[in-house]
Formats: C-alpha cells, sequence, structure tokens
C-alpha cells in the first residue's frame, strides 16, 4: 500500500519548516502539521542569535550551515532580518580566560574567524562596556541574529515551492506504529500514513512520542528576557554580548536592548499545565527570580540602568538531561524520527539540523558523526518525571556554567547502581555519572572528602589517581566494571549473524573471545566490542555503558531472517577486573581453577568458581596489564567482591583506567573511533579478517586499494605542566592538519597523551606522517608535540602475557 507521504514532519517551528524544506528539495513527498500556526510554540519567543560556534567541531559545522542558509536565503530577496552583527563573550576570571581561549582555539582549527582581545583592547574597541570585572574576551564578527519568525515563514514558503504541503491549524493527536514500524499520524481521528515521521514537535514532543511506545527524555522549563525601552545609543549599537560568568546575554532589538539568562537553578515546568489552548503564549513572569541577571545586565552597558523596561517575558522551553538536543530514529520505534529538545539554540541549529535530517531519512543513516546528539544516548531511566524535573533545573544553568573537564552532575543522582555500590562508596568512592549509570571515578584517602574539585589544571583527585594507577602496573587493582553493556546472541545462525556484522571471524572454538568492530556499509565504524563465544550457538557481546542503546539497535536491526535471539543482559550480570602482574596470584588464593598462560591463555574465557559461586572469567583487559574480567551474578556480587578483598587489593577508578588504556594506545568509541571513522585510518587493520564479508568490507578494502587521506596519531606534550582534554588543533610544520580527539595524563611517562587524526597525502604511509615536527594548541600557546608510533607502555604486550 502506497502511503499520503514519504515523510510526515510534526511541528511547524523553525526546526520543522527547515527539514520540510530540505526533505522536499530532495525530491520526496512531504507534509507538515502544525496544531496551530506556524512558529506558535516556542520559535515566536526565541531571541533569535545564530552563533558559529558550538561545543564540538560537528556541531560547529550545523550551526555555520544555518549561518551559511540565512545568509543564501536573504540575498534571494527574502526579508528575515538575518545579519553578522558580531559577538563578544567577555571573561571575568582566568579559568573562564582558559575555556574560551580553548574554545577560540578550537573555532579557528573549525575556519571560525574568532579572536581574543585583552581588556584593553574590549575597551578601546566598545567603550560603552562596563569592563571593571573582565579580564578577557572572545571576539566572533560573524555571530548575528535573525528574526525567528520571519525565518521560519521564509522557510515554509520555500518549502512549499519545493513540493512540500504544509497543514496548520491541524493538530497531530497521535502517532501510529504497528509491529514496531511507524504507520503514520492521527488528524482528526483519522490515519495518515507514511513511510517516516518527524518529531519537531518541542514541548509536546515527548507526549507523542510516547503515543507510539517511544521514550524521548526532555522536559519544559520556564525561560526569561525583559525588552527596553530605547536603548542608549552606542558606536556597536549592533553587538551581541555574552557574559556566562553573570549567566546573562544581552542582544540589541530594533532600537531597544534584550537581556536574557541562564540562570543556575532553572524552574522547570510541565507541559500539562500549559493546557491544550498554549498558543502564542506566555507563563507570568517571576520578577524576584529573574532581578538578580537584570541588574548584571543593565550594569554591563552604560546607561542602560537609567532606561525602562518595555517587555517582561516569560516562555516554556524544552530541555534535554545533557543539554544537547536529540536527533535520529527511535530505538523503540523504526522510521519513528526525532529532531527536538534544543535547549534555546533552536534557531542556531535549524538550518544545519534540517540537512542532516533529510540525510538521515533518505539514506537511513547519519551523513556525519552524531552520536553527541543521537536520541540513543539516553534509556528509560532518562524518561522519568522525576529524574526529568531535577535535572532540568540544573541542566539549563549549565549552558552558561564553567564546562570544567570532568565535570559531574549534581542533581537526578543514583538512577543506575551497580551491586557493589554501597561497598566501594565506603571505601571512598567518588563517582561520575555516564548513561545514568554510578561509577567509581576516583576513591578517596581517608582524610579526603571524596568530590571534585574542578579546574583546568590538576584536580584533587589526580595524586590518588596515580596510586590506582601504579598498583595496575605494579601490583594488583580492583575495577567495578559492572557498568558495561552485555548482550546474549543465540540461535542456529549466530555464528553467521555475528560474521556479517563483526570485522573478525566469530566462529571460533568455544571460549574464544574477539576483539573486533561493528562497520557501516561506508566503512565507519559503528562499535567496538568483544565477543566471546560460550556455547556452540550462543555468544556474549560485550560493549560500553554508553552505547547500550545504541548497540542493541544496530544488533536488531540486522537480525532479519537470521535465525537468532538478541537479549540484553546488562542486569544479569556484575563485572569485577582484576587487574595487575599479581592478578594471578591474588586470584589463584579464591579458586581452584588453574590460571596458568597453558590453562588460561589470553583471550579466552572460561567458568571458574569463587566463594562458591559459578564466575565466568575472561582473560582480557583495557588497562594493559595482566587480568581478568569476572562476570558474576547480579546478586552474588557482591559476595565475590567480599571473598577478592579479603588480601590486599587497590582498589581503582574510571581515570586510572583512561590513563592506563592510553598508555597502551587503546582507542575509545566515542572520541577516538565515531561512525565517520575507518579501522584503516584508525590504526586498527589487525581486527580485520579480510576473507569475511561483513558489513563494509567492500568499502573498507576500496579504501585501502585508493589510500588514506587521514590518520590516527598518538602524541605527546612532554612539558609536565601542560594538560590537554579534547579538540585541541594540532599543527604541522606551521600548518592545522586536525584536533585531539581524547587525551589523559600518563604516569609512567609523567606527561600528557593524546590522539588525533591528522591529514595527509592519498598513500602517505604511517612512518612518513609521522615523521614531521607537529605541535598541538593549548590555550593560546603551541607546544611541541612527540609521535609515538608504538604504545608509549609495553609495546610488545610482555606484561599481558606474562
Amino acid at each position: 500500500m502506497v502511503p499520503d507521504f514519504e515523510v510526515i514532519v510534526v511541528g511547524g517551528g523553525i526546526v520543522g519548516c527547515s527539514i520540510a524544506l530540505h526533505v522536499a528539495r530532495e525530491g520526496r513527498s512531504v507534509a507538515l502539521y502544525e496544531r496551530a500556526k506556524l512558529t506558535s510554540g516556542t520559535t515566536w519567543h526565541a531571541a533569535g542569535l545564530v552563533a558559529e560556534l558550538r561545543a564540538s567541531p560537528n556541531l560547529t559545522r550545523l550551526a555555520r550551515y544555518s549561518g551559511q542558509l540565512y545568509d543564501q536565503i536573504q540575498a534571494d530577496g527574502h526579508d528575515i532580518g538575518y545579519r553578522r552583527t558580531g559577538a563578544v563573550t567577555l571573561s571575568l576570571n582566568a579559568s573562564r580566560d582558559f575555556e574560551l581561549q580553548k574554545q577560540a582555539a578550537m573555532a579557528r582549527q573549525q575556519g571560525i574567524d574568532c579572536q581574543w582581545f585583552s581588556v584593553e583592547e574590549l575597551s578601546e574597541r566598545w567603550p560603552h562596556l562596563q569592563l571593571d570585572d573582565v579580564t578577557g574576551g572572545v571576539y566572533m564578527p560573524n555571530d548575528g541574529q535573525t528574526n525567528p519568525v520571519d525565518t521560519t515563514l521564509a522557510l515554509a514558503r520555500l518549502a512549499k515551492e519545493a513540493g512540500a504541503q504544509i497543514f496548520e491549524g491541524t493538530p497531530v493527536t497521535s502517532l501510529d506504529a504497528s509491529g514496531g514500524k511507524i504507520a503514520g499520524v492521527r488528524v482528526n481521528g483519522e490515519l495518515v500514513t507514511a513511510y517516516q515521521v518527524v518529531l519537531c514537535a518541542g514541548l509536546w514532543s515527548r507526549e507523542l512520542a510516547a503515543s507510539a511506545g517511544a521514550a524521548l527524555p526532555l522536559y519544559p522549563a520556564e525561560h526569561f528576557y525583559a525588552v527596553t525601552e530605547s536603548a542608549p545609543a552606542t558606536s556597536a549599537s549592533d553587538l551581541i554580548v555574552r557574559v556566562p560568568d553573570d549567566g546573562v546575554y544581552l542582544k540589541p532589538d530594533a532600537g531597544k536592548m534584550l537581556i536574557g539568562c541562564f540562570e543556575r537553578e532553572a524552574r522547570p515546568i510541565a507541559v500539562n499545565e500549559l493546557g491544550d489552548d498554549f498558543v502564542f503564549g506566555e507563563l507570568p513572569f517571576q520578577l524576584e527570580h529573574f532581578a538578580p541577571y537584570l541588574e548584571r545586565g543593565i550594569n554591563r552597558i552604560d546607561g542602560l540602568s537609567q532606561v525602562g523596561i518595555r517587555t517582561w517575558f516569560n516562555g516554556p522551553e524544552s530541555f534535554t538531561p545533557d543539554g544537547r538536543y536529540l536527533l535520529g530514529e527511535t530505538p523503540e520505534v523504526e522510521q519513528l524520527f526525532v529532531a527536538t529538545g534544543f535547549n534555546s539554540i533552536g534557531i542556531q541549529s535549524a538550518g544545519g539540523v534540517g540537512w542532516v535530517m533529510s540525510q538521515w531519512l533518505a539514506q537511513q543513516r547519519p551523513p556525519m558523526d552524531l552520536w553527541e546528539v543521537d536520541v540513543r544516548r539516553f534509556n528509560a531511566i532518562h524518561n522519568e518525571d522525576d529524574f526529568l524535573i531535577k535535572r532540568t533545573a540544573e541542566s539549563l544553568g549549565k549552558l552558561y556554567a564553567m564546562h570544567w573537564p570532568f565535570e559531574q552532575y549534581e542533581q537526578a543522582r543514583n538512577q543506575q547502581v551497580g551491586p557493589v555500590h554501597d561497598a566501594l562508596q565506603a571505601a571512598g568512592a567518588c563517582f561520575g555519572e555516564v548513561a545514568g549509570w554510578e561509577r567509581a571515578n576516583w576513591y578517596a584517602l581517608p582524610d579526603q572528602t571524596p568530590s571534585y574539585q574542578y579546574s583546568y589544571d590538576k584536580q584533587n583527585w589526580f595524586e590518588n589517581t596515580r596510586i590506582e594507577h601504579r598498583a595496575a602496573r605494579e601490583t594488583v587493582a580492583l575495577f567495578d566494571q559492572s557498568s558495561f553493556s552485555k548482550y546474549l546472541v543465540r540461535g542456529v545462525d549466530a555464528s553467521s549473524y555475528l560474521n556479517r556484522l563483526c570485522t573478525a571471524d566469530i566462529d571460533v572454538p568455544v571460549g574464544k573471545v574477539v576483539y573486533c568492530q561493528w562497520l557501516n556499509p561506508q566503512g565507519g565504524i559503528e562499535a567496538d566490542v568483544t565477543v566471546t563465544r560460550v556455547h556452540e550457538a550462543m555468544y556474549w557481546v560485550i560493549s560500553a555503558a554508553a552505547t547500550r542503546i545504541r548497540d542493541l539497535h544496530w544488533m536488531q536491526q540486522h537480525v532479519g531472517k537470521w535465525r537468532v535471539q538478541v537479549d540484553d543482559i546488562t542486569h544479569r550480570y556484575g563485572v569485577l577486573g582484576l587487574m595487575g602482574p599479581q592478578a594471578r596470584t591474588h586470584l589463584e588464593q579464591y579458586t581452584d581453577a588453574s590460571l596458568g598462560n597453558e590453562a588460561f591463555a589470553f583471550g579466552t574465557s572460561q567458568l571458574i568458581n569463587i566463594a562458591d559461586v559459578q564466575v565466568r572469567a575472561t582473560r582480557i583487559t583495557y588497562t594493559g596489564s595482566l587480568g581478568w574480567e569476572l562476570y558474576v551474578p547480579w546478586d552474588q556480587t557482591q559476595r565475590v567482591f567480599n571473598k577478592l578483598t579479603q588480601s590486599t587489593v587497590q582498589l581503582a577508578g574510571y581515570h586510572a583506567m583512561d590513563s592506563l588504556r592510553m598508555e597502551k594506545a587503546y582507542r575509545h568509541w566515542g572520541h577516538d573511533l565515531s561512525d565517520e571513522d575507518t579501522l584503516l585510518e584508525a590504526g586498527l587493520s589487525f581486527t580485520v579478517d579480510w576473507q569475511v564479508p561483513f558489513i563494509g568490507s567492500d568499502a573498507l578494502a576500496a579504501q585501502k586499494h585508493r589510500g588514506l587521506e587521514r590518520r590516527l596519531l598518538m602524541f605527546g606534550i612532554e612539558d609536565p605542566s601542560v594538560l590537554m582534554t579534547h579538540d585541541e588543533p594540532i599543527w604541522r610544520d606551521g600548518e592545522r592538519v586536525g584536533h585531539v580527539t581524547s587525551s589523559a595524563w600518563s604516569y609512567q611517562l609523567n606527561h600528557s597523551l593524546a590522539f588525533g587524526y591528522v591529514a595527509c597525502e592519498p598513500g602517505t604511509k604511517r612512518k612518513e606522517v609521522a615523521n614531521a615536527s607537529y605541535t598541538i594548541e593549548v590555550g593560546k600557546q603551541r607546544y611541541p608535540a612527540k609521535v609515538y608510533l608504538r604504545a608509549p607502555y609495553d609495546p610488545d604486550n610482555q606484561d599481558i602475557h606474562v
């Protein structure tokens, strides 16, 4: 049966109209349904700021595309009020200086004009600004603003010209799904069918998604601004001013000044409190809540405090638990896509989102690495009301807060705890959160409080992690790795099915562990996993905590006609990682199993008994030391933990593991590996069995034939005062050639290590790429960087096979 439309877009804000335009320009039939008038949800009251720079290179690409699209629309004769007025972000302390300088370096890496100004330069350029408490600032001349309503209506007109149908005053009351696949939308009690549906309904997206059985963790919060009477005339009247340390921004607005804020503690509001007739709606203004931000804003510009306020505004906007928006296909409902939860940056993101979503819909894959905004990064626990209310109150303010390395949310914690959580807490664990999991990042000493003291220098856990790291290298350390994602794949076709997904041959003897990747048809890395054959027709697949839903979704998408069943068994087993040169002698105290190299070789897995508990012991390591991962029935993990800690063993956290894996040049999916990177570029060709026709093998073979244009290298800055984190520009012979993907401190070498992809001429050998003069830009300074062609620590793997 031919559907009514190929694509239906639900929601007529700026994002929905942008998607409708881009889909229509692809030549596909598309309809957009808006419950009231276009822009009547949240678009109409947006501030309209269009910045070029976002928190990462890929999201910056989307923001830059938006600006270019608005430029073109304006140039084509549509008066949307788009102007590149320039914007300055002011810093009030040394830490913010460093953060802004780091962002400026990343911006220049992306080709964005971004300049650091001293206080004197700021004062000379913009004498109307109050700078008594300012330490410097970043100026971005191509930032600007647009009229959100006019821009949206122009997008809608262009979409109609391209063939899209737009229906206003036509609410979608629910989504229809059948057999786990979207069927269409309900309009006036009738089903309108489509191959694909894109949910762009802002505040109402969560409830509509739920009608089809999909979870969308977003929640509305009140969002405030005020508009003055006529503002004082200045020589730079169009300049946008951001002062994140004050939580405020100022935007010239038709001769007036708009003063907005991202307050430290927001005010969540439930959608059902708004009512079905909330159209072009406002909420009661909370002057007491807004007053501190208003005061800081009006005192930032000469004479502004003497001007009256013309408009007090409070309107709802939707926010996500981590401050990043939601894109992509929902894991619960096939062909139901979302583009929502824009955290007050919908205007600057809409153009780019329209482009990537149109490609995603047409090609059934994202056109670039969008994992950081992929809807699959969340799971069911993130969709609970109590969690969303607490987290929203905090996440809104973090948009303007300092973005410290390793910073943790304080609210809505302990959503998922491992089976030995309480024991780790009693031992002084300082926990960090990943995908809702509480994980021990480091352990406090007896006279120390287990809490972070953030900075861009070596933080208060630095020496604690040195102790934990040293134990894994010199004696024995115990890691709680229970947050690992774990899947059971079984059935008569299990081996053939996994051989289609995996880059290595999975048809191995029972008990053998295989490290491999999953690729997309273009050769990009979709997952980084280990696969253990536990029975002739049964395998365990282990992946990272953060990718649990994504990896499960990938397996389910590819089941097809294979006679297999895929089950998530994450919560059936705790995982204790025993790592270090004394791991064998430590474990031998508590088991009768033979643990020597002949009886228990590296890369194998066996069932052994510890404390009368049957445990799956897998000899593998992410630390580069001798070790075993012990998979223990969840309710017996505490018992095994107690036994293993009867004799001396150092508890260690994820900061130590990160340092250990970096010294061994082990890659991390989501940083060093992504669906845009290939195994050849990443230096992982040793995982490939070219005789196995896995997904992406043809693309990988073609790339091997034509030669690589980029390669992942490991760098070290030997100056022990320098810390890298991520996204720092990499220079070669005076030319920017890449950026840092991940970094960690090496306690063995006493300096910072990092991975980064660098450009090269096709076919250039790795040694030739490495044989150049490299520097890495940290803050405003470039530091000489050493290239490591082999792992800095134990490159011959002697520790692992001891």
